[in-house]
């Protein structure tokens, strides 16, 4: 059996989600916005039951989504989410307020190497996840470690990049250069010597960093 064929198969028996989430993935679907998939929000989701984080700081909002699936996990969580994508940011606004979460999900409009001291005010998380710009990940991880408290936890998405990691100078010509950059972070992270990494072929792969 391949990893396709497994994937289909843990998708087949992951118990039918509610409309509002089925309505979110058709919304990302259509509008071609990158979403975890199931497998990827249910291992977001198992880490935030093991941590109990009572802050989540979230980089990259998109449609709101990830943010309102952690909520699952942890109804008296705050998560404070960062969107620099002007539509993105109004398209979330609307799924939070729908869902009546805006008292616990604060998302903050900008770029999130600029609005760290915005962020910062907010802090500190137990729990950091990064789902944005793939070339900026060691950037988001160096400046908002910084606000992580101790045995605090670190969750990046896509770190797998559709396997192109394994060969970037195979990838196609246009992402080679990100499919290295992302090869280098994966690299870096786990010797970081204040972090123990674990790199699980989840999703497009997720990386979780728990501080030392």
């Amino acid at each position: 059996m391949n990893q396709t064929d497994i994937i289909k198969y843990l998708d087949t028996i992951t118990p039918i989600q509610d409309d509002w989430i089925q309505q979110l993935e058709e919304e990302a679907n259509q509008n071609h916005v990158p979403i975890m998939d199931k497998q990827g929000i249910a291992l977001l989701q198992q880490l935030i039951r093991l941590h109990q984080p009572a802050k989540i700081l979230e980089i990259g909002t998109a449609i709101g989504y990830s943010a309102l699936r952690m909520l699952e996990a942890k109804s008296d969580a705050k998560v404070v989410s960062i969107e620099r994508n002007q539509e993105m940011y109004d398209r979330a606004m609307k799924n939070i307020q729908e869902q009546n979460q805006e008292e616990h999900i604060d998302v903050i409009f900008g770029d999130a190497l600029e609005v760290d001291e915005k962020v910062a005010e907010k802090g500190p998380y137990q729990m950091i996840f990064i789902d944005a710009a793939k070339g900026q990940y060691r950037h988001f991880f160096e400046k908002y470690g910084q606000m992580l408290t101790d045995k605090g936890v670190m969750v990046t998405d896509n770190v797998l990049f559709r396997g192109l990691v394994v060969n970037p100078e195979e990838a196609p010509k246009r992402l080679q250069k990100l499919a290295n950059k992302i090869d280098q972070y994966n690299q870096w992270l786990l010797q970081h010597p204040s972090y123990h990494t674990t790199i699980l072929p989840v999703g497009d792969g997720v990386a979780i960093s728990v501080k030392k």
